[in-house]
């Protein structure tokens, strides 16, 4: 399969960017990269920087299709996580730079993603979400519980809560990782922050992403569409996105 792509970051109500984002495409895997600077401790936009870059240069030393993929997505998470342990090293334990990640390896017509702490992975298919991730978040943890409905989610007042991020604690932080997820042409996969998904419900997202013809202008009206919903208190909002088409295998 033929694979569309598109990276979109808004800076929403905030004066600076802490959110990065990108794909990493190689001779037979692409890697989608999505990071989140935790507001609230030192260096947010350095804390990304790092652990983006970080995931994308093991990526690229990888020979590829990747032999493991669930083990190369805990390797990558935990590089990141101890970049950023070095990086916040001289700065108190309870500010030190930390980020919010989720990843998506997609090679051989199949998917596999992990992430650490609320940015999400969604896996779309006709014009629905068919799965996506479950947040290390208090809150997630009430809706597991039947204690909160999926809608009281977003007006929570510990829905910013997370419970589980790169950097801070030297000790390897918790992560959720797939077995292999088979796709499907026409399938949609989209990476985004919490400031992305917060402001809009499953079904939002699923057919603004299908009532595009274009994945970037999917991309854009979802952001857009989040920025407004937030209103005065928009994060940063960011996000990446892989269609698969019918065609000459790229990944």
């Amino acid at each position: 399969m033929q694979i569309e792509h598109a990276e979109l970051t808004l800076l929403g109500d905030r004066s600076e960017n802490q959110d990065r984002v990108q794909i990493a495409a190689g001779d037979g895997a692409t890697l989608m990269i999505c990071i989140d600077g935790m507001g609230g401790h030192s260096d947010g936009a350095k804390a990304a920087e790092v652990a983006s870059q970080t995931i994308a240069q093991v990526f690229e030393r990888t020979s590829q299709p990747i032999f493991d993929p669930q083990g190369f997505l805990h390797l990558v998470i935990g590089k990141a996580h101890s970049n950023l342990v070095t990086l916040g090293i001289d700065v108190p334990v309870d500010t030190r730079p930390r980020a919010t990640c989720a990843l998506c390896l997609i090679q051989d017509g199949a998917a596999y993603w992990a992430h650490a702490g609320d940015s999400r992975i969604y896996l779309l298919r006709d014009a629905k979400v068919v799965e996506r991730t479950r947040d290390h978040s208090h809150v997630e943890l009430l809706l597991r519980e039947g204690l909160i409905r999926e809608e009281e989610i977003s007006d929570h007042p510990m829905r910013n809560f997370v419970e589980c991020c790169l950097g801070g604690d030297p000790r390897l932080p918790s992560m959720s990782i797939t077995g292999q997820k088979r796709l499907r042409e026409g399938d949609t996969l989209l990476a985004c922050t919490d400031g992305l998904w917060s402001g809009l419900g499953d079904e939002e997202i699923s057919q603004t992403i299908a009532g595009n013809a274009g994945l970037y202008e999917g991309l854009l009206s979802l952001g857009q569409q989040a920025v407004k919903a937030c209103g005065p208190y928009a994060d940063n909002t960011s996000a990446v996105a892989v269609r698969l088409h019918n065609g000459k295998s790229a990944s």
